[in-house]
């Protein structure tokens, strides 16, 4: 048998661990490393139109897969893509940035190489990626490889975080081991025995003792793989169950126990009001940032918290660590009183469901329409991808039919995610409906991902909202820089097509020239649809200027003073 390369080898880790695609964008420290990847008939190659779009899809597939890899060229592709990954570190998703480096003759030849910073230096990416990811390696012999392949990946499987390896281009053809067993890199490390009774214990008497006790769950629910477990612990002690935004879909909205986002000012459904009278809160994989508590008004905290974290629990005087969240609250599940205290309140509190108003199908388009419409669409087989701005507030405000999944990148915030993200969503769930909420000013940064849409024939639904710049920004502190360049972007999308694509846009100005453009993108089932939605520069929703206010608030605030 033929030993592996270092490069096939890398493959063969790639698919073990559930690739079917990797994304990548070539460079010429990269080229022999795509061949070795392209021979894998296991895995399909993906070009991206640049390193940001294409670390950023890797992170959309992430949220689709559990995993996601991107290969990138040295310097001047991977500075770029350090972007997405810092995207992947903040949002919790195991993505592997793979980058081709220098020959290894040449450090050791005084050379001064392109697409470096001109010095003899070339250990400064290295050093770089070591600060945004949970593991970063640069492969200097091929018999190393397999070693320093395997630790990365594991690496950023069990943290849920991105890891980074760099292979120099002459030996990403060189041969290396054969793989040993993938259960090395994929078997998880337990709980500890003792601490997970311990924990258990601890949160079983904060909570049987709380009179109105609640659920919060946050964002890293998906990452520590504890949905299924929350929703166990829920259902054994049947009390109201509030979900930040982030968090959004990884509680079903049709269950009775939901009551709605916890957003501080902006909470829906009263989430807001329960969250502010229950006397006990355990915070499931909760991530509290100026962003989503409001500038800091919306902050749970003191002796009514229990926090569970993805690997650790805390509470007032008590820490856990090496106890996985899903152990913990499936333990707890098993042994806690029922107390249903908070559903009883919510009853009281509940708020009378607002129908959106129907607008005259000729009527001028606004954000309710559109939000109207919208929702329409939605379906237990969509993914809904909601980008940075006031496509966030209208997202949170819909219903999400069970099996609806719902995609934020509020920790990160980098407007333009949403359309690399939903490309690389949908090759990782082929099988998903996937509808894109995005602004004008944040389709601009990335729409050359669109281009990939059309070239793997993929029928992503977009909905651009063109009110005319950054509205977020406009909310948070406006001037002239918030105004954008007008596009015509229903052509622009068509021009991508250039002879051999599906795409199809679509321009609205009232109700009826929407449905009729979301009619004709459910037919177009060869490519993405974009229908530009055109409102006032001014028509957002209440809850974004709310946030904004709160948010301005905190970025003003003084510096203390320094005795």
């Amino acid at each position: 048998m033929l030993s592996p390369t270092v490069g096939s080898y890398l493959a063969i880790r790639l698919s073990q661990i559930g690739l079917k695609h990797h994304f990548v964008v070539p460079g010429d420290y990269n080229l022999i490393l795509l061949d070795k990847l392209l021979l894998n008939p296991d895995m399909k190659q993906i070009n991206c139109a640049n390193e940001l779009n294409c670390s950023f899809a890797a992170e959309g597939y992430a949220r689709a897969n559990g995993a996601g890899a991107c290969v990138v060229t040295f310097s001047v592709g991977a500075f770029s893509a350090f972007n997405g990954i810092g995207s992947a570190y903040a949002e919790n998703l195991p993505v592997i940035l793979i980058s081709g480096s220098p020959n290894t003759n040449d450090a050791g030849a005084n050379h001064i190489l392109h697409h470096t910073l001109g010095t003899h230096d070339f250990k400064y990416q290295l050093e770089m990626a070591k600060r945004i990811t949970c593991a970063a390696v640069a492969i200097e012999r091929a018999e190393d490889a397999p070693r320093l392949i395997d630790h990365a990946i594991r690496a950023a499987l069990l943290t849920k975080k991105p890891s980074y390896i760099e292979i120099p281009t002459n030996l990403a053809g060189a041969p290396c081991a054969h793989p040993g067993p993938i259960s090395s890199v994929l078997n998880p490390e337990p709980s500890d025995p003792a601490s997970l009774v311990a924990a258990i214990e601890y949160g079983l008497l904060f909570m049987n003792k709380r009179l109105k006790p609640i659920l919060l769950a946050g964002p890293k629910l998906r990452a520590a793989g504890a949905e299924a477990a929350f929703l166990e612990l829920a259902e054994a002690i049947g009390c109201a169950v509030a979900v930040m935004p982030a968090a959004k879909s990884f509680f079903p909205e049709d269950h009775p126990l939901f009551v709605g986002i916890y957003w501080g000012e902006v909470s829906t459904l009263g989430a807001g009001a329960m969250v502010d009278w229950a006397d006990g809160i355990l915070c499931a994989g909760a991530v509290f940032t100026d962003y989503s508590t409001m500038g800091w008004t919306a902050l749970p905290e003191g002796e009514r918290v229990l926090t569970a974290d993805i690997d650790h629990i805390r509470g007032l005087g008590a820490g856990f660590g090496r106890v996985h969240l899903a152990d913990f609250l499936s333990g707890m599940a098993k042994k806690i009183k029922h107390n249903d205290t908070t559903m009883s309140q919510y009853a009281r509190l509940r708020p009378d469901l607002i129908q959106a108003r129907l607008l005259e199908p000729k009527a001028k388009l606004n954000r309710g329409e559109i939000a109207r419409q919208v929702q329409l669409v939605l379906t237990a087989n969509s993914t809904l991808v909601a980008e940075t701005g006031d496509s966030w507030f209208n997202g949170i405000q819909m219903h999400l039919p069970n099996g609806c999944r719902f995609e934020v990148e509020m920790q990160w915030g980098h407007i333009g995610w949403s359309v690399p993200a939903a490309f690389g969503y949908a090759l990782g769930a082929p099988s998903r409906d996937i509808i894109v909420m995005v602004g004008d000013g944040s389709f601009q940064v990335t729409v050359q991902e669109v281009s990939q849409m059309v070239r793997q024939r993929l029928p992503i639904l977009l909905f651009l909202i063109n009110n005319f710049g950054y509205t977020i920004e406009v909310e948070i502190h406006d001037g002239q820089y918030n105004n954008i360049k007008n596009w015509d972007y229903a052509a622009l999308v068509e021009a991508f097509n250039a002879g051999d694509g599906y795409a199809k846009g679509w321009r609205a100005t009232n109700g009826e020239e929407l449905a009729d453009a979301i009619k004709a993108a459910k037919e177009n089932t060869q490519g993405p649809t974009l229908i530009e939605c055109v409102i006032d520069r001014d028509d957002c929703s209440r809850e974004l200027i709310s946030w904004g206010h709160y948010v301005a608030a905190a970025n003003a605030r003084p510096p203390k003073l320094q005795i």
